[in-house]
């Protein structure tokens, strides 16, 4: 089906379920928007990009989907890195698309460029510089699947405005392959007979929760292993909620923020190790 990049990715947002976007526009992506405007594709117009990506992240945390943001280039992009760096340190799903200067004169100092792929390498799982329309859906069903599986994270998919307007046939991949990024469904059990081992031989084991047991959507399990085993608890900020406030068990949460009592247990509990 013939059709232009931005109607593209509208289409591909439909493909992976999408069913909202936050985002404020600028020059580099307004070819992004009158798509975004024919397809009442529905969007939340926020009052500057740093509350498009804040709300694509609240919305990602609150729904279990992909939180999805618009920014145009420059300082647009720029403004979302707080959110996307909020987003990787918490591993919330999201996937920010934004505009990027013309192929042509991208690395010239053109108006309103900035190297988004270069700011955010170190706070995102992955991102692409989109400089062939051709590319443009493999890229996005890419971005959704790395930004969901494993240990969920920001992707930050930059187009060129060249991109936007260029023609092409548009398909979906059906599936993705990626070279290098298998994330495992799956417990090993040679690393939980080592665990068992080690906790077996432990002297003062104490159990330190994260956001990975709510992510996985485990805690039921969780609480069963820690009322097993009788071990007391402590959390990460991002792991409370995994055993109750009130439990016997729970010292708290760790950290420069945390109580006493977690932070001394820590302390006392021997020595960490690593399996």
């Amino acid at each position: 089906m013939k059709m232009l990049g931005a109607e593209a990715i509208i289409e591909c947002l439909k493909a992976e379920g999408v069913n909202l976007v936050f985002g404020y526009p600028g020059g580099c992506v307004l070819t992004l928007y009158d798509a975004l405007y024919k397809a009442d594709f529905p969007h939340i117009l926020t009052r500057h990009e740093q509350g498009a990506v804040h709300a694509a992240d609240g919305y990602a945390r609150a729904t279990g989907k992909t939180g999805v943001c618009f920014a145009t280039s420059g300082p647009g992009a720029t403004n979302l890195v707080t959110g996307i760096a909020t987003a990787y340190m918490d591993s919330v799903p999201l996937v920010a698309i934004t505009g990027q200067v013309g192929v042509g004169v991208i690395g010239k100092d053109a108006f309103q460029e900035a190297d988004i792929i270069g700011i955010t390498t170190p706070i995102t799982k992955h991102n692409y510089l989109v400089k062939k329309v051709q590319d443009l859906p493999r890229i996005l069903k890419e971005a959704f699947y790395i930004a969901r599986t494993g240990r969920p994270g920001p992707v930050v998919v930059d187009v060129s405005r060249d991109v936007f307007n260029a023609p092409l046939d548009f398909e979906y991949p059906e599936t993705v392959s990626l070279r290098g990024y298998s994330p495992l469904f799956a417990g090993e059990p040679e690393s939980v007979e080592l665990v068992v081992q080690a906790m077996a031989a432990a002297k003062n084991p104490i159990i330190f929760v994260g956001g990975g047991v709510i992510l996985s959507e485990t805690v039921a399990e969780f609480r069963k292993f820690a009322e097993l085993t009788g071990f007391p608890v402590f959390s990460s900020l991002m792991g409370l909620g995994c055993i109750p406030a009130d439990s016997p068990q729970h010292l708290g949460m760790v950290g420069m923020h945390g109580t006493y009592a977690a932070n001394m247990a820590t302390t006392e509990c021997g020595y960490w190790r690593s399996i």
